[in-house]
């Protein structure tokens, strides 16, 4: 499986995430491929994910911003791949000054509450260190302009790393990325050929 895990106040309306679902599907393997709506708790989002699947060393996690951090946070658990897209490796603190209420990015319409509790929970599910590099790609951008990419190349010290030069967090330019993820993730990149229609058709 390969399992996408957005960031806070993103949705499975993420355009990586749309992006990654529609290559899967046109490489035939759209069932192979999920990205849940994940709940505002941390610790709940957690649990969606290990109870929903489970992990083995054969599926990859795509992490983007906060999303990195809980696919880190499952990798080293269960073993599995992890992809990391700008994330934020020690978010607690950040996400402290945003308590109280919030909108979604894709649905401002849609409000929730960010409260202390959740800032807990994500101190107890960051990791202090990643034990298997190998196991890791991370992708980051210089021109984050939430995350120091400088702090996210030193947390995944000895993985595999792409550093790009300039971007954003959002990672604007990910359609550049994502053959070397389906790659990491042990997925051909190359979409089969279309049956030839029959001649005469």
């Amino acid at each position: 499986m390969l399992i996408y895990l957005h960031g806070f106040r993103s949705s499975p309306a993420s355009f990586k995430a749309r992006m990654l679902g529609e290559r899967m599907a046109r490489l035939g393997r759209a069932a192979e491929y999920a990205c849940p709506a994940l709940p505002v708790s941390p610790r709940a989002a957690i649990g969606l994910v290990e109870s929903t699947w489970s992990l083995t060393a054969g599926d990859t996690l795509v992490g983007s911003s906060l999303g990195g951090c809980y696919a880190t946070a499952l990798a080293e658990r269960h073993g599995c791949r992890a992809v990391l897209l700008n994330p934020a490796t020690r978010p607690a603190d950040g996400l402290a000054r945003y308590l109280g209420p919030q909108t979604m990015f894709h649905d401002p319409a849609q409000g929730f509450e960010w409260r202390a509790e959740h800032v807990e929970e994500l101190r107890r599910i960051q990791v202090a260190a990643i034990t298997r590099p190998e196991r890791y790609f991370l992708v980051a951008a210089t021109g984050d302009e939430l995350l120091d990419w400088r702090e996210m190349a030193a947390f995944y010290a000895g993985a595999h790393q792409t550093i790009v030069q300039g971007g954003d967090h959002g990672l604007s330019d990910f359609a550049a990325h994502v053959d070397d993820v389906l790659r990491f993730a042990g997925i051909d990149p190359v979409a089969p050929n279309p049956t030839p229609a029959p001649s005469g058709a």
